[in-house]
């Protein structure tokens, strides 16, 4: 019998003082499945050597730029070479990183949002169409078991019928100018690397996917108001959007940088005519389960006979909190397993694997070209749109 062999990961990105990177490789080693055998870290070459040598890689898996890694890595044995990338750049950069890797014959795990446009995002689907290789997107907060268990008591009608959804994510962390001088923040509020978007396109879109996670439905229609509040600042900080799901449930979206005392306060309410769920990423580990003629109930992570999916994305015993951490790492552990699945030649649909693929990477450039589309609007109501959309001040 063969010995099982652990899954090679290359990075792009994330090299010295980025943020994400370091969460990325984190979430990647948790479960012992994955192993970072190279990487293209900075734009900078010599930082990005600098930077793979600081993580133990072996020199000549350092490498100058993603072109040379796909190129050097495609000429290794196979059972040697990377199998996957994750992609951990700034948004203008997902699209042709994760285009050339599916043509050199590499998986993808791409940082979301999936591409810098709409276009780049169907471009993406087209590539995939004639790729043999997997392609995943960290939306986070999926990964959470109580956001699974919340799924579940969704889709077996505990709640009845889903009549209303309140999705919010607020932070406080660009409320005020001079809190664009980090790196995290400069291409965030930069449109030439960010995109059309900051506020939606960085954090509202998660709860947009959230909340179509959750209820297994898809926004159908919107009615966008967002603003840039901090004066000069060219893309959005803050927005709220009206929400029409087509299982016929009406919601709000509540997406803001600039709510002062805020950390990550991600939080989802569902509504049914029988019951109600309300979950924070703030407190992971609880999800409080409503109705109006008996007591509530505080379901926690680990406790009772939670769902199958929830179950699996449990590592600990009930009292030990599991976070942030834990719920990226629950997208990393079942994009490994899926490529393991692929590789003997079993059939491995993201859905099936419980990993975001690329529907949910195109609705969500879509909802992000939406809702600025849609804000500039007189017009109070519009379709959920999938095409691309012509966005004032976008070039």
């Amino acid at each position: 019998m063969q010995q099982p062999r652990k899954v090679r990961m290359g990075m792009v990105g994330g090299g010295q003082d980025a943020f994400i990177g370091a969460v990325h490789r984190m979430a990647a080693n948790l479960d012992g499945n994955i192993e970072l055998v190279c990487g293209a870290f900075s734009s900078d070459p010599a930082k990005s050597i600098s930077s793979g040598q600081s993580l133990y890689l072996p020199a000549e898996r350092c490498y100058a730029n993603y072109a040379q890694m796909f190129t050097e890595e495609a000429k290794l044995p196979e059972q040697q070479r990377m199998q996957f990338v994750s992609i951990v750049t700034p948004n203008h950069l997902h699209f042709p990183i994760a285009k050339a890797a599916l043509e050199a014959g590499f998986h993808v795990l791409s940082d979301k949002p999936a591409t810098f446009t709409l276009q780049e995002a169907l471009d993406l689907a087209d590539v995939l169409k004639t790729s043999k290789q997997l392609y995943g997107l960290t939306h986070t907060y999926n990964g959470y078991p109580l956001v699974k268990q919340a799924k579940h008591l969704v889709a077996t009608g505990v709640l009845g019928k889903i009549t209303k959804v309140v999705v919010e994510y607020s932070q406080g962390w660009l409320a005020n100018k001079e809190d664009e001088g980090s790196k995290q923040a400069q291409w965030r509020v930069d449109p030439k690397r960010a995109g059309v978007s900051c506020c939606m396109g960085d954090i509202g879109v998660h709860a947009a996917n959230l909340a179509e996670y959750v209820l297994d439905a898809n926004i159908s229609a919107m009615c966008a108001d967002l603003n840039a509040v901090v004066e000069g600042r060219q893309l959005d900080d803050d927005g709220t959007v009206l929400l029409r799901f087509d299982n016929g449930a009406r919601g709000v979206l509540m997406s803001s940088q600039i709510s002062v005392g805020e950390e990550n306060n991600l939080r989802l309410r569902v509504y049914g005519e029988e019951g109600s769920l309300d979950w924070s990423q703030m407190e992971p580990n609880s999800l409080w389960l409503r109705t109006n003629n008996k007591s509530t109930q505080l379901i926690r992570t680990g406790v009772g006979d939670l769902c199958p999916a929830a179950q699996a994305a449990t590592r600990t015993p009930a009292g030990h909190p599991e976070g942030y951490l834990e719920a990226f790492a629950n997208i990393y552990q079942n994009f490994a397993i899926q490529i393991q699945a692929f590789e003997k030649g079993v059939p491995c649909s993201n859905e099936a694997f419980d990993v975001p693929g690329i529907e949910q990477a195109i609705r969500g450039m879509a909802f992000i070209e939406n809702t600025v589309k849609f804000s500039q609007s007189e017009l109070k109501w519009h379709d959920f749109d999938l095409s691309p959309l012509t966005i004032s001040g976008s070039d």
